[in-house]
């Protein structure tokens, strides 16, 4: 069958992000995606009304449903929403119930895109920092990237972070809104070793990040390289923005949600 990515993350009613971003994102890289339900939010495409974890039992047994089952070839993680939720992934992998052979990738959400807490920062940050070793590469927005390394600096962060354990690092710059186009920085541990400029448009998407990881998360299921699954996710993410619905057409400051439909040239 398809090359399968197991991805831990919580439910978006509205589509727009989450499970059915990940879903929709590992179809387009090419793989199949299998899910364990981290969470059951309530939100909309524009904002986050509050949020119900799942508890951590209930999440292992998903996922320990998938990995009995299916070739698990990758493992995606999205919102864990709780640091029980990090802690029980953190074991998964150091019991090698999931192979540290098998690629992780790890978007480290701290704040929900469309607004919401979901929970302590600062507790969230120091159970993540225990994950943090086991992924192949972390994809942090410029907030999440401060917030683990404690650094300002986007580069030392990055490096700080592949310094603690980490393999690999995507800095993303799409929500620095002041600035220009979106750059986008891979350090593999702690060199820079591939640099990409993205185009910035105009609003804001909801479910862009976990979009990118997914597909980043397919195409090492499929057996890419790193550099070249995330050559191959900066193509597409683009395409799924030029194109993407708008839900509120008469709203400019409405955010969009990806179409992650579209034919991937």
């Amino acid at each position: 069958m398809r090359p399968v990515v197991l991805c831990f993350s919580g439910l978006d009613p509205s589509g727009g992000a989450g499970l059915q971003a990940d879903i929709e994102a590992i179809g387009a890289a090419g793989g199949h995606a299998a899910v364990a339900c981290t969470a059951i939010t309530v939100q909309s495409s524009q904002q986050v009304f509050g949020f119900e974890a799942c508890a951590a039992t209930l999440v292992k047994d998903q996922a320990m449903a998938v990995l009995e089952d299916l070739p698990v070839r990758a493992i995606k993680s999205g919102m864990l929403g709780t640091t029980d939720n990090i802690a029980m992934l953190t074991r998964l992998f150091a019991e090698q119930t999931i192979s540290s052979k098998t690629p992780f990738v790890l978007d480290p959400v701290l704040v929900a895109n469309s607004g919401g807490s979901l929970g302590d920062e600062q507790t969230l940050v120091a159970a993540f920092r225990e994950l943090l070793p086991y992924a192949t590469l972390i994809t942090p927005n410029t907030h999440e990237l401060r917030a683990l390394s404690g650094e300002q600096d986007l580069h030392s962060g990055a490096q700080k972070l592949c310094a603690q354990g980490t393999h690999a690092v995507l800095v993303k710059t799409s929500h620095d809104f002041d600035s220009g186009d979106i750059e986008q920085y891979l350090y593999v541990k702690g060199d820079m070793v591939h640099q990409s400029t993205l185009p910035r448009l105009n609003g804001e998407f909801h479910g862009s990040g976990c979009s990118l990881a997914s597909f980043i998360a397919g195409r090492l299921a499929l057996g890419n390289e790193l550099i070249t699954a995330i050559k191959a996710a900066d193509r597409w993410i683009a395409q799924t923005l030029v194109a993407a619905d708008r839900p509120h057409p008469k709203d400019s400051s409405a955010q969009l949600i990806p179409n992650r439909f579209i034919a991937f040239k």
